[in-house]
């Protein structure tokens, strides 16, 4: 049997088997789609006493139903099931979300037997079971055999092309062949073609890694050991295939059975997948042929990019009855649509244009010249016809005329004819030219030198079909334009034999067209064997392995003449062919267009970086002006703010964009703007010391302003600049400063007098007791030493007071309860309160927070200010003293409000200093005031980091309010108190 008949009849069936597997596998999609297989969703192996659950996926039927992993399944609606096939009966007669009545025993934990289990009789709802999972794989399926006839068509005479497309249609089978369990003789055709086809698939696979190229074995005795050793590559699958049928035929169908064989089988393939990956790799190792080492390459990615994470994330969980996200298990499953992909591109890629550039030539020029001769001979015999008929009386001459005219005609027509059959049969190589004409038009476009390079190399392999190009840039030269000049690899295609360190050692001083006579263009016809070179040049030559070298000329940027910018270096074509004369000549005008393209570009470039420079240079002045902590701002020669810094921006609330282009006096205060102009025409930095600035919203600032001219490098003013520097917060802080050092100077003052004065006071005191006690029935004496004891008491109590005063460290700070201090010093003054008639308002927040303090100094404070109240609204009618408390943000708050006649205005900033008193003329019943009552209360205050407020208005009264930083922890609340006490918390108004 010739070689024609046998292409004929595995042609034939081919197209029946493909024929018959798409009949089959569209058949069993629509049997499928029309057949429902109820499922509980559990992954049910036989055990002891029936099913067990070894599996139950969350959301399941079962598990929705309250199934858990390791029950017993006893039966299903009252018929045992010691098999799976007995469940799987029982679910077909009960039907898709029908109630199945589950008969389950639930062992006791940790324990090895049922002995104890619960039985439970549980309702199951059963579900379709989905198979989604089977039309990914059947897109896979129609994936490989897609790309299979494409592959078999386009290169039926390509080397491996059949086994290739016999792969794909058995790859069909296996994904596309869904069993669906419905019972008939088609079913288990589909499921037969598929265990075929699941045996089959992975060793014609590995068959294909080891066959690919025919350089693998040279000899005859290696030949017939390889086709030995691939028909050996077979026999698992025949075991496969026999062990499946020997399982069903001789042996007991169980589930744990089942998995077992998918298990074998699924190891199977992925086992084949991996021995074929590293086939490939080691191939690809030792392949002396580029394009061999090329396709191997595609193979190789191609193959352990799909088998790996099949392999990683399906097949290794699979065997090892590991739990899998459904999924990850179909996206693993999916990435075997990249094996015919990378396999159809590499057998596409075979020897391609060895074969079909011959072909597309071969056409092109047969029809071509049939066509033209057609043509010609048809316009002579026209010619002829019509001078012999119609001109007969021009004789012979006549016909010689009008095969002169034909011929002439002939010419422009078999251009036009040939044009037509080239764009027709080779549209690519047609329209490359007019591609790079194109190209060169809009390449000045370009402005990024990086872009502009890759977009070469990208566009000129794409167009001249070259598989190496490489372009280098010219270093910039301090000399003349007849000064040698040094060129870089800056962009390639195709290099891929050069390393990174060999890019930068490559000597190509060659390439120096900017000499006198140096030629258009450089062509080196075996760039290994370039002799004329030096050795070092040479070796350089030899790596590029380029044989076209075209410089890029501009015009000198001074004088006449050219110079070169790079140079574009050219391989030959993909199939080995030099490039033409006509190519040469348009890459040479291609060639002045990518020069200027280049120059501009680096011109570019270079602005780019200066811009980049003054902008880096412009920001780090103005993040300057902008970090600064004093307000800056400036004006132009007609008084327009021409810049306004944040610090301004936050002093004035005004933008910048407000304020910009603005004058002066429409922002800044007049007299400020009057201060301004007054120091226009003197010359140097003129200083306003705390100057009171007035801003928009009312406030009054305190600055010190530095109005300085602004010169440009050559000292021309071009305005003013003016420094605001906000002292407002330091001079408050001199202020107290000041205070303080004066209240530490008072402090040292009153602490020398209270010890000295503080000896005969008790040495009165002791005295006057005795004789009180001695001279009792006196009664004109009796009276006397009683106010000489009241009077040592209230100047012990100065004293103390003093004392206090300039005592700032000593006492025990602890947890208080400000709510219980009120109340103990509210019954302490009870007695006082209700001689003065003083109505007393109580506010306490159940709920304060409680503080860290010294009770004995917190307890002076209030004291002092509940006196202070009570002598403020002596002898006032409807007299009340209201004291709250409440909590702030992470504050303690107490207000003692009074309703006495208030303090001046004018007296408010002086009531802390030490023995400042307005009570220096008291009235029939009040005290006469120390002054340290108010500056021992501060001092207090400042030992516990609070805060004191005062708010007093003449014929209202004044109000002190108290400001403590809260612990943390929160006093009882008021259920938890006694009764008592619960009665005094809550807002009350009491009458003493």
């Amino acid at each position: 049997m010739n070689n024609a008949s046998q292409t004929r009849i595995l042609a034939v069936v081919l197209a029946v088997a493909t024929v018959a597997a798409c009949v089959l596998a569209a058949l069993n999609f629509d049997r499928e789609s029309g057949f429902d297989v109820p499922t509980d969703g559990i992954w049910w192996v036989e055990a002891a006493a029936g099913l067990r659950a070894e599996r139950v996926p969350a959301l399941s039927p079962g598990h929705r139903a309250g199934i858990r992993a390791g029950d017993i399944l006893v039966a299903v609606n009252e018929e045992p099931t010691p098999r799976v096939a007995s469940l799987t009966r029982e679910m077909f007669r009960s039907g898709i979300w029908a109630h199945a009545t589950y008969a389950i025993l639930r062992p006791v934990p940790q324990s090895i037997d049922l002995h104890g289990a619960t039985k439970l009789d549980i309702q199951v709802i059963l579900e379709p079971k989905d198979r989604s999972i089977n039309q990914g794989l059947r897109f896979i399926a129609l994936v490989y055999l897609c790309i299979g006839i494409y592959v078999l068509f386009r290169r039926w005479t390509a080397p491996k092309s059949v086994h290739f497309y016999v792969f794909c249609l058995a790859s069909f089978v296996l994904y596309s062949f869904r069993s669906t369990g419905e019972p008939g003789t088609f079913d288990w055709f589909i499921y037969w073609g598929n265990m075929a086809a699941q045996a089959l698939q992975p060793a014609l696979f590995l068959h294909f890694a080891v066959s690919f190229s025919d350089n693998f074995a040279s000899d005859q005795r290696k030949r017939m050991a390889r086709r030995i050793g691939c028909m050996l590559l077979y026999l698992p699958g025949v075991f496969l295939i026999g062990l499946q049928y020997t399982a069903i035929r001789f042996w007991s169908a169980t589930e744990v059975l089942l998995h077992r064989l998918d298990q074998i089988a699924l190891g199977y393939l992925a086992l084949y997948y991996v021995i074929a990956a590293i086939v490939f790799r080691y191939r690809y190792r030792w392949a002396e042929s580029a394009l061999e080492r090329q396709q191997l390459k595609w193979l190789t990615r191609g193959t352990l990019i799909a088998v790996t994470p099949f392999t990683l994330l399906y097949v290794i969980p699979y065997l090892a009855d590991w739990s899998v996200n459904s999924q990850v298990a179909k996206l693993a499953g999916l990435s075997l649509v990249v094996l015919p992909l990378t396999f159809s591109w590499a057998i596409v890629r075979y020897r391609l244009m060895d074969v079909d550039l011959i072909f597309k030539r071969g056409v092109t020029y047969t029809l071509a010249t049939a066509s033209l001769v057609g043509v010609y001979f048809g316009i002579i015999a026209l010619t002829g016809e019509i001078v012999h008929t119609r001109l007969s009386n021009l004789g012979v001459w006549g016909l010689l005329a009008a095969i002169i005219i034909a011929g002439i005609v002939f010419d422009p027509l078999k251009r036009a004819i040939q044009a037509r059959v080239d764009r027709v049969f080779d549209q690519k190589r047609f329209d490359y030219r007019e591609t790079l004409v194109e190209f060169g038009r809009g390449i000045n476009a370009q402005t990024d030198l990086r872009a502009l390079l890759d977009s070469i190399v990208e566009r000129l392999p794409q167009t001249l079909l070259v598989t190496r190009v490489a372009v280098f840039l010219a270093s910039e030269s301090e000399g003349g334009s007849f000064t040698p000049r040094h060129f870089d690899l800056a962009a390639s295609h195709g290099l891929t034999n050069l390393k990174s360190a060999e890019l930068h050692s490559l000597d190509v001083r060659f390439l120096d067209f900017d000499r006198p006579g140096a030629n258009s263009h450089i062509f080196l016809e075996n760039p290994q064997q370039v002799l004329r070179l030096p050795e070092a040049q040479r070796q350089s030559a030899g790596r590029l392995d380029l044989n076209y070298y075209l410089p890029c000329r501009v015009a000198n940027r001074e004088g006449a003449g050219t110079r070169t910018v790079a140079v574009i270096g050219l391989g030959r074509t993909d199939d080995g062919d030099f490039l033409s004369s006509e190519d040469m000549e348009l890459l040479e005008s291609l060639a002045g267009y990518i020069g200027i393209a280049i120059q501009n570009a680096q011109l570019y470039r270079r602005l780019e970086q200066k811009i980049t420079e003054f902008e880096s240079l412009k920001e780090f002045h103005e993040n300057i002006v902008e970090s600064i902590n004093i307000g800056v701002f400036a004006v132009d020669l007609e008084d327009r703010i021409e810049s306004w810094n944040t610090q301004m921006e936050g002093m004035y609330s005004k933008s910048r964009t407000e304020v910009l282009r603005q004058p002066i006096s429409a922002v800044l205060p007049p007299d400020f703007v009057a201060r301004f102009n007054s120091v226009r025409d003197e010359h140097g930095t003129h200083t306003l010391y705390k100057f009171r600035l007035m801003l928009p919203n009312g406030n009054v600032r305190v600055a010190n302003i530095a109005i300085a001219p602004l010169v440009t490098r050559n000292f021309v003013a071009v305005g003013r600049i003016i420094l605001v520097d906000d002292i407002t917060d330091r001079i408050q802080l001199e202020a107290q400063l000041t205070q303080a050092e004066k209240l530490s100077s008072i402090g040292l003052l009153a602490a020398g007098v209270a010890h000295e004065v503080n000896t005969p006071l008790a040495v009165i005191s002791s005295y006057t007791q005795m004789l009180t006690k001695h001279m009792r029935d006196d009664e004109r004496l009796a009276p006397v030493l009683e106010k000489i004891t009241q009077q040592t008491f209230r100047a012990s109590e100065i004293v103390n007071g003093l004392l206090n005063f300039s005592r700032t460290s000593g006492a025990e700070f602890a947890s208080l309860n400000l709510n219980e201090l009120l109340r103990d010093t509210v019954t302490l003054l009870e007695h006082q309160f209700k001689t003065a008639q003083i109505r007393v308002e109580t506010n306490f927040d159940p709920h304060l927070a409680r503080i860290h303090g010294n009770q004995g100094k917190l307890q002076q404070v209030i004291l002092n200010l509940m006196l202070n109240a009570k002598d403020a609204m002596f002898g006032t009618t409807n007299a009340t003293l209201k004291i709250a408390t409440f909590n702030g943000a992470g504050r303690v708050m107490v207000r003692i409000q009074d309703s006495g006649n208030g303090i001046e205005k004018e007296h408010l900033h002086r009531i802390y200093d030490p023995f400042f008193t307005t009570k220096t003329k008291p009235q029939e019943g009040e005290h006469k005031g120390t002054g340290l009552g108010l500056a021992v209360s501060y001092g207090i205050m400042q030992e516990h980091a609070g805060k004191i407020h005062v708010e007093s208005e003449i014929g209202i009264g004044t109000a002190f309010q108290l400001e403590f930083p809260s612990s943390g922890t929160r006093p009882a609340s008021s259920a938890e108190l006694p009764k008592s006490e619960s009665e005094v918390v809550e807002r009350k108004a009491m009458h003493v």
